[in-house]
């Protein structure tokens, strides 16, 4: 989650940077390395409660549900994140909000007719609430996770990021791009030389 203290409905963006660090300015950084790499941020509106974003997350990705749907084509967390996204930074969509995240579900997570009013049941009555909080936890205490983006590189055993042969996980925090996720990988790939 951005920031779990949040209003559940979410808050004004100028407003919340305003309230938390002063002003917004702190933003201008990540609007411009965004740019660069087509994160424009053109319609930042609202600063997110994320909770109900992440349990549509694991709603949409569920194995269970793909199974109960005719086995339709599964949804990545990577694909869920980039819908919450656009939503979020360039539509200027609240996502705090269980309608707008039905209609991303709907419009771009594949959502069925039949599937939406369950969806909306489980964002209403917070349905998978604590296993987000019990991941998040878990990945500040196992990881000291700080912040988001948080990215983890190492293997994965069951769903779960393990130490291996090839060693321990490698985390890392912050918006990076291209060239430092290259940089750090070919620096992993070195050390199992």
């Amino acid at each position: 989650m951005i920031d779990p203290n949040t209003k559940t409905d979410g808050e004004e963006f100028e407003a919340y940077c305003t309230r938390r660090w002063g002003s917004s300015k702190w933003t201008n950084g990540l609007k411009q390395s965004g740019r660069t790499v087509g994160a424009n941020f053109n319609n930042w509106q609202t600063w997110p409660n994320t909770l109900k974003a992440h349990q549509l997350i694991a709603y949409v990705t569920n194995p269970k549900r793909h199974v109960n749907n005719n086995n339709k084509p599964s949804i990545s967390t990577s694909e869920c994140n980039a819908a919450i996204f656009h939503a979020m930074y360039e539509c200027g969509e609240n996502v705090s909000l269980v309608e707008t995240l039905v209609e991303i579900g709907r419009e771009k997570l594949g959502i069925t007719d039949g599937e939406a009013p369950d969806l909306r049941s489980h964002l209403e009555n917070n349905v998978g609430a604590k296993d987000v909080m019990k991941e998040i936890q878990l990945g500040r205490r196992r990881y000291n996770i700080q912040g988001v983006p948080y990215f983890i590189v190492g293997a994965v055993v069951d769903g779960n990021v393990e130490s291996s042969s090839l060693g321990e996980p490698y985390g890392f925090s912050g918006a990076q791009d291209a060239s430092a996720f290259v940089e750090i990988f070919e620096e992993l790939a070195g050390s199992l030389e």
